[in-house]
């Protein structure tokens, strides 16, 4: 694999602009995501430019922001990592219980999907989560849609488990988002 793993940088808003409405094009996009294309394409270009700083190498220590890149600088992955605390709002499911990362917006591209992107994207992911020092964190959690079965397997593959916890996805249409954790003393 020639693909360099990252942190994205404050300047680079067009590219994760770009990527972000990309994976909502996806066809799992609707299972997947959280917001729809056309929420995200109307978004104005100081939403993108925040979003971006914020989880840039130098934006701070509660979120990050990663990208696969490939040698010729095209972006064919991304993931998230936010910290969650406690006495956090509650971002995405239920309160976080114990100090713990949470990955989301999770989306490689599909001409390089089974390549080993996913798994450098989460191996990156995740060190950057067991790295922080303040707090320590216990551990990494996610959700995934009932209906993305393709996901849930790469989770579990990862080493990510069911937690048992269960929450009602976004939309009303009683389905289930299934949240996964990968514990720090996993092995």
């Amino acid at each position: 694999m020639d693909y360099v793993v990252r942190a994205v940088r404050a300047d680079e808003w067009p590219q994760a602009r770009q990527l972000r409405l990309d994976a909502l094009r996806d066809p799992v996009a609707p299972v997947a995501f959280l917001e729809s294309y056309e929420d995200a394409v109307a978004r104005p270009d100081a939403f993108w430019q925040e979003r971006t700083a914020g989880a840039a190498e130098s934006g701070g220590g509660r979120v990050r922001q990663f990208v696969a890149e490939s040698p010729e600088g095209v972006w064919v992955g991304t993931a998230t990592v936010l910290v969650e605390s406690p006495e956090d709002d509650v971002r995405f499911g239920e309160a976080a219980v114990v100090d713990q990362a949470h990955l989301v917006g999770v989306f490689v591209r599909p001409e390089v999907r089974g390549t080993g992107v996913t798994d450098a994207l989460f191996r990156e992911a995740v060190a950057w989560a067991w790295s922080s020092s303040s707090p320590r964190l216990e551990r990494v959690r996610l959700y995934v849609h009932e209906r993305n079965p393709r996901a849930a397997a790469f989770y579990r593959r990862f080493g990510f488990v069911p937690s048992g916890q269960r929450i009602p996805a976004p939309g009303g249409r009683g389905e289930l988002e299934v949240e996964y954790v990968l514990g720090r003393d996993t092995p």
